[in-house]
């Protein structure tokens, strides 16, 4: 299992936790704003954690943190992904995924085995320009698959579809980019998501590790707007990072 980074303590991964936050290698999207760029681009470049350093470091401060983050990369892509969760959950301790969707076979198993705490999956945008978002221009809407990713509109569907139905508490949440998101954008998805339950908007920032630089972020003015336009679609709509 390529574990690349390991987050020891945070408040922010994982909402009303104290948790750890492990880092996957690998990404089967290729979102040119991500701010994991190695990650995603050059994971077998990355130093690895053995994942018994994780065990180890997990049951010495069980007694302080109550939950762990997986995120990436894309964590859904780790065969050895339910070993680590059983780790995880061996401890006592709660387990929230980060997602891109691209896998709702393996969401499925890992609910049906109720190994699953939390569970956020990245929205990039509206239906329409999903495919250009996420890293891959030649899928749209009405041609919605590229054959050198795992992304089609349909497996977004389906994850989307488990998410909501599961029982499990979920957010929904994007990374909004001037470059790609605008007012219309927010109404699809509102209008797409209708009647799920927590979503949240996350300003844009630069970083060292971008996978493609120059893009911009929007104002705390311009975020809160869209969340306007969010509100009357979900149970609860908030603005991250401001």
């Amino acid at each position: 299992m390529q574990i690349c980074g390991f987050n020891k303590t945070t408040l922010l991964d994982y909402p009303e936790h104290v948790a750890a936050t492990v880092f996957l290698g690998g990404c089967n999207f290729r979102c040119p704003f991500c701010h994991n760029g190695d990650l995603v681009l050059h994971p077998d470049t990355l130093p690895l954690i053995p994942m018994e350093e994780i065990r180890s470091f997990l049951k010495k401060r069980a007694h302080i943190l109550t939950g762990v983050c997986i995120t990436g990369g894309e964590p859904t892509l780790a065969k050895e992904l339910p070993e680590l969760i059983g780790v995880i959950r061996e401890l006592g301790l709660c387990v929230k995924l980060d997602t891109n969707g691209s896998k709702p076979d393996v969401l499925e198993h890992l609910m049906e085995e109720h190994l699953l705490d939390y569970i956020a999956m990245d929205i990039k945008g509206d239906r329409e320009h999903y495919g250009m978002i996420a890293g891959f221009p030649d899928a749209c809407a009405h041609r919605a698959e590229c054959p050198t990713s795992d992304f089609t509109l349909n497996l977004l569907e389906k994850s989307i579809g488990l998410i909501r139905s599961s029982g499990i508490p979920y957010e929904f949440r994007t990374t909004v980019v001037k470059e790609f998101h605008c007012r219309e954008s927010f109404e699809e998805i509102g209008r797409w998501l209708h009647g799920s339950d927590n979503y949240f908007l996350q300003s844009y920032e630069e970083s060292p590790h971008m996978i493609q630089k120059g893009f911009h972020g929007y104002k705390k003015e311009e975020l809160l707007e869209f969340a306007k336009i969010l509100a009357p679609h979900f149970h609860q709509v908030c603005v991250r990072g401001i």
